[in-house]
């Protein structure tokens, strides 16, 4: 685990400290680093730039290998978090988001990613166990209905505060994540409770869902 500007063992820089990253990932030359786990969250400062993204080799190349420092070298990676890193793009987490290992990520906070960055993602995260999506309020139905099949292996799920999410994403997901275990939809206004009620009926073994506020209820009245 990997910390820029802290003590090993702690994987949570607080400034954005991209460039002491990028200096550690070029560390190693010839083998990629071991680290498990990293958390880049609210990283603010955090944007597209070299520390992150690599060159590719060319268009046609289906697996470039990272030029320079990158992500990319950390093969081992299992959970990465990048929460409140609000100026990453689609363009910049499809090509950081290639690790078919990986089994937990945070992508909640990110008010610039679209569908197109969530299909991005289930191609690039196949194994995901865990999955924070919350305030992502670009996220729509299509881009479920596109990425849901990626990620059969879903056991926890993470879609509070995504206002543009309807019963058709629910229904989605009830086909495509039969591991489901425990689903937060609280603050989803276009999310009904008849369409939570059919997704613990098509998926008993979900134990939790987090539904405060659902269909749009109105806070002042309930608080």
């Amino acid at each position: 685990v990997y910390s820029p500007g802290g003590p090993a063992g702690v994987a949570e820089p607080q400034h954005g400290r991209g460039r002491e990253l990028a200096q550690a990932l070029g560390s190693v030359r010839g083998a990629p680093l071991r680290l498990e786990s990293l958390s880049l969250a609210f990283c603010s400062s955090l944007k597209p730039c070299p520390e992150l993204e690599h060159q590719v080799s060319g268009p046609k190349d289906p697996s470039p290998e990272p030029q320079g420092p990158s992500l990319l070298t950390l093969r081992a990676l299992q959970e990465l978090d990048l929460t409140a890193c609000s100026k990453l793009t689609d363009a910049s987490l499809a090509k950081v988001l290639q690790f078919p290992q990986l089994r937990q990520l945070s992508l909640s906070l990110l008010p610039a990613l679209t569908d197109m960055g969530l299909v991005a993602v289930a191609r690039g995260c196949p194994s995901l166990e865990r999955l924070a999506l919350s305030h992502c309020s670009c996220l729509s139905d299509k881009g479920w209905a596109q990425a849901a099949s990626s990620w059969p292996r879903l056991q926890h799920l993470n879609l509070s505060s995504c206002s543009q999410l309807t019963e058709q994403t629910l229904d989605t997901i009830a086909q495509a994540c039969k591991q489901l275990r425990v689903l937060d939809v609280a603050m989803c206004s276009g999310i009904n409770m008849a369409a939570v009620r059919r997704l613990q009926a098509q998926l008993p073994q979900v134990t939790c869902v987090q539904s405060r506020f659902v269909g749009g209820a109105d806070l002042t009245l309930t608080l």
